[in-house]
């Protein structure tokens, strides 16, 4: 007798990669929101010793 495949097991694991890809690219969006204002403020810097 052949085994039953345990499809709340397959489902479970799918959810858990489908968060961890949602968190990581929220992460990498969060981290890129971060770097431009960090640029912002760089040239915001620049300006002022010009002026």
């Amino acid at each position: 007798m052949a085994r039953k495949p345990n499809y709340g097991f397959e489902k479970r694991q799918k959810e858990l990669a489908k968060k961890a890809k949602k968190e990581e690219k929220k992460k990498a969006k969060q981290d890129g929101i971060a770097q431009e204002e960090g640029e912002e403020t760089k040239d915001e810097a620049a300006d002022d010793t010009l002026v």
